[in-house]
Order: structure tokens, then sequence, then C-alpha cells
């Protein structure tokens, strides 16, 4: 008979050796500190995702690596963009990229772009895995329910402290089942500046799937139907856009600090000292891989380097100064539109053509934006009725209009600068008060002549395209208001600008613009834009935004004035 407690002991005794037998199995795949990192395949095929939380980034790449053959491929956002390095193709190699190109000719038309090695500069096939030459053993981590090993390597240069780690598990060899073949499950990278006590950059790639086993050669072949041609335009960072992996599995950013001098020399930076420069060159490194990022996403616009690239989010808000206080503005309703009416207004407008907008300026780092919005439908309404153009000064209503609840360059409406105009009989021109200061300043509007005096104005019907059609049609430039918190927004360069994760409810628009007229490109209608983030923003200070989806609410609520 056998009683409870040999049942217990038996129990214990079984537990022991399932314990001692998976503490088998899991060291026989952990190797101790003693032992050298382990290599990787020179054949393979991996698929993950690369994240980049400061530059608020997660790309998934697909990728074929074949060192003994000279090629590798890594595609990024699916298939949008293809890329090719191909060690054996010409004297000195070959980077190839297939993206679909838009031309006055095409849309979307699928190339291949080709930049040829040279001798200083030879194309090698680009792992997706970095070398483990160097990396310490420091123990195991459970990463998504599996137990890795965890490799390290400590890179120090100056101030800056790189830290490599490297998880990884193992898995049987199908050429030979005694030979563990190492599965990479996630590389980081974190650097930590000692000199300004904090990290300057993060980042990691996700290894979701991973095989060992030779790639098809004709992964590495492009499409018969295509002829490679080299880029079309100039440019010397052509070889990083079509090899960006390079940066984060070698380390490599020579084209950062590259980029950052010509950005600083096109722009006069000028920082005080080598900490600032430090600081600014780090954001600017994360924006400048946001641009680069979100171009290979095939968003059917372009983002670029502009003034704005080595600035925080936090500095880019105080670009947004449209104040939201949620009450009724008291403009007058917008008139009901007939039939008629809606099919009388033209395709396409732009109110730059007729002389009826004055320059793009930059209202630097000042919230001033409602003001620019204010003084851009006023002028329009000024051209309209007298014939010709006036610069109205936004300083003039920076200075003097809190008391009707605007807060200089700490934020504003556009109807308290229409109520304060009435009341005060006009507007200064700019050259009459004086220039605009892009700070908070004296008023002295007693002192100086008022023009563009108004009567009235209107809000046009909420979210009707129509209705701000006609409206830009009949009366001119629209101010209106946006949400412009969005990255993809700050470095937008051309194209029909649409994000996905742009508002449109009232309380989401922070920033104020100026529509100067509508059109169609490429069977997108768009709302063409004049921002005040100066003429090196955007296209020469314009954006084209999407009609679609009343994306970032530039129908919700525009407003015009009757004079």
């Amino acid at each position: 008979m056998i009683t409870n407690s040999k049942i217990c002991i038996l129990c214990h005794i079984g537990l022991l050796l399932i314990s001692a037998t998976v503490s088998a199995h899991l060291s026989s795949n952990i190797v101790t500190r003693e032992d050298e990192a382990p290599t990787f395949s020179n054949k393979y095929t991996v698929k993950g995702t690369l994240y980049i939380p400061y530059a608020e980034i997660r790309e998934p790449f697909y990728g074929w690596y074949d060192s003994e053959s000279g090629a590798s491929r890594i595609d990024y956002y699916g298939d949008m963009v293809k890329t090719y390095q191909l060690s054996k193709q010409g004297d000195y190699g070959a980077l190839r990229k297939i993206i679909p190109v838009t031309t006055e000719s095409e849309v979307n038309a699928i190339s291949c772009l080709e930049v040829n090695g040279t001798e200083e500069s030879r194309v090698s096939p680009q792992s997706i895995l970095p070398d483990l030459t160097g990396y310490n053993w420091i123990g195991t981590e459970m990463i998504d329910g599996l137990l890795c090993e965890k490799w390290r390597l400590v890179d120090t240069k100056g101030e800056k402290v790189n830290k490599y780690t490297m998880w990884i598990r193992y898995k049987k060899s199908p050429k030979n089942p005694l030979i563990d073949e190492p599965i990479p499950v996630r590389f980081e990278m974190k650097g930590f500046n000692t000199l300004l006590g904090s990290h300057y950059d993060h980042y990691y790639l996700d290894y979701e799937w991973y095989s060992f086993e030779t790639p098809n050669p004709h992964v590495f072949e492009v499409d018969g139907n295509l002829t490679c041609q080299s880029f079309p335009g100039p440019g010397d960072m052509h070889t990083v856009s079509f090899n960006p992996m390079k940066e984060f599995i070698h380390n490599e950013d020579s084209h950062v600090e590259s980029a950052f001098d010509q950005f600083r020399q096109r722009h006069s930076k000028d920082y005080p000292d080598e900490t600032e420069k430090t600081h600014r060159m780090n954001v600017f490194r994360q924006n400048m891989r946001f641009i680069s990022s979100k171009n290979r996403a095939g968003l059917g616009f372009q983002l670029g380097i502009n003034h704005l690239a080595d600035r925080t989010d936090e500095e880019l808000k105080v670009l947004r100064g449209r104040s939201y206080s949620g009450e009724y503005n008291g403009g007058q309703p917008f008139p009901e539109l007939s039939d008629a009416e809606k099919a009388a207004v033209p395709e396409s407008m732009d109110w730059r053509l007729y002389g009826a907008v004055t320059p793009v300026k930059d209202q630097s780092v000042c919230g001033s934006c409602w003001s620019f919005g204010t003084t851009g439908t006023i002028e329009g309404a000024y051209f309209l009725k007298y014939g010709h153009l006036v610069r109205l000064s936004q300083q003039a209503l920076i200075d003097c209009s809190w008391g009707y609840g605007n807060n200089g360059c700490d934020g504003g409406e556009d109807f308290r600068s229409y109520q304060w105009m009435m009341k005060h009989g006009g507007l200064p021109a700019e050259d009459e008060y004086g220039p605009y200061m892009g700070q908070d300043g004296y008023c002295h509007i007693n002192s100086t002549k008022m023009v563009a005096k108004i009567t009235s104005y209107v809000n046009v019907t909420s979210g009707d395209v129509d209705a701000l059609k006609y409206a830009v049609a009949k009366h001119g430039p629209i101010s209106v208001a946006i949400d412009a918190s969005h990255k993809t927004f700050s470095f937008y360069s051309n194209g029909v600008y649409y994000d996905s994760e742009c508002g449109n409810k009232p309380d989401q628009l922070d920033h104020a613009v100026l529509v100067v007229g509508y059109g169609n490109i490429n069977k997108k209608p768009y709302w063409l834009v004049k921002n005040s983030w100066s003429n090196y923003w955007g296209n020469d200070g314009y954006v084209l935004m999407a009609q679609k989806d009343n994306n970032c609410g530039v129908t919700t609520d525009p407003t015009y004035v009757l004079m």
C-alpha cells in the first residue's frame, strides 16, 4: 500500500527530475562568460520592425542576405521601397532602389534608381544583423516568452557611451542536428552623453521571423521590365537613402554630421557652445530619421529637412499659437448656396496670381500665427475692394488686442482680432506701425494711421467644401484653423498633404493659416494654404492640404471679413 507520504516523496522526486531535465536543456543552449559570442549565418532571410522611440518611428522591414553571392535586399513598409546592395554589380558594386516615382507625365510609376559604387566607396551586401565580435555575455532574459542569451558591447568615445545589446535564442540546424544555430530576437542601441547627462539616442530592432536557409537568388534580381537609371536630381545623400539600415546595424552616422553641417550653413545656425551644438545635432538626428522613414512609407507627399529640423517637439509647439476658447465668435452665418452658385465656382483658384497675397513671413519663435491668418484675409478683402495690395501689421495685433482675449506671442484667435479692429477703426499698415518683431511689444496705434476698416465677419459653413470654395472664389483668401501638431506637417516639403492622424474637431485645431486657393492634382483635390513659417518651409512657404475627409480641419472654422 502506497501512503500519502510516499506519494509526496515520489512527486517531489519527479519534480526534481523534471527541473533537472529542463535546466539541462536550457543550459545546453546557454553559454558561459568564457565562450566567444555566436556568429550568425552568412545566408539568411529575416523579417522584423525597426523602432526609434525618439523619432516616433515604427518601420517594418523584410531582408535577404547572402554574403557569398555578394548580394542583399531590404524592403521597407511592405514592399513600398525595395533597396538592393550588390557588390558584384559593375566594378565597385551598385546600390539600387525600386520606388514609385511621380513626374509631370506619370503618377507613381514603379522605377529603378541606381547609384554605382566607387573605388573610395565600394558597395558591400548589407547585413540586417550586427557583427557580435567584441560582445560579452551578460546573462539571460525572457523576451516575449523566450529565454534568450544577452550579449553586450559598450563603446565609449569621448562623452558618448553607446551600449549595444543583442538577445539570441537557438534552433537546431536542419543540415546538422548536433549544431545549434543562433536566432536573433532583438538588437538595441542606447546612447548616453555624459557631458549632457542624458540619453541622446535609442533604437531597437525586433526580429519577428528568421531563416538561415539560403535565399532564392531571384530575390536579388530587379524586374526585367524595369531599366535601372541614375538618380534624376542632384544631391550627395543617395547612398544613405539607398541603404538606411547601415546606420542602425553599423552605427554609421557620418551622414548625420555632414547633413547637420550643411543645415547649419544654409540656415546660419550659430550655437553658443559645444554643449548646445551637440544637443541640437541629436535633435536633428531624430528629425532626420523621421523624415527619411516617412518618405520611405509612400505617403503621397514628401518631407524635407527645413529650418525647423533642430527644434524639439516642445519648441515646434510654440509655432502653433492658435488658442481655442470654445465660445461663439459672434460672426455672421454664411448664406445658403443655390445649385447655380455652386456650379459657377471655378474648378481652381490661386489668389497669388492676381496679386492679392503678400509675401510669406516667418513668425519666428512667437506663437502669433493667429495674427497672420487675420491679416491675410483682410489684405485679400482690401485688394478686392480697392484694387491694390497693402501689407498690414501683425505686430499691431500682437501688441494691442489683449483686451479682446488675444495673448500676443502666447496665442490668439482671428475673430478677437476682427472685434478689436471694428472698435478701433481698422489696422495700421506695416510700414506705418513698424516691422514684425517676433515678440511682444508696446502698443502705439494712437500715433499711427488706421486702414482696412471692416464692418463685420462671416463664419463659413463648417465642414462644407463647396461653401469654402465659393467663399475663396468670391471673397478672396480665407482665415482657417488647422491641426498642425504632427511632425509630418512640421517637415512637409511638397505634394498633397494628408495625415490620417490629423484631427478636424474644433478643439484639435492649434494653428492658424490662410487658404489662398484650391485645385486638383493627380485626382487629389487640395486647398492651397499659406503658412507663416518662412519660405524655407514647405513649397516656398505653402502647402497643398487634401480636401479628403476634412483632413486637419481646414473647413471646420473658416472666417472672412466684409468691408
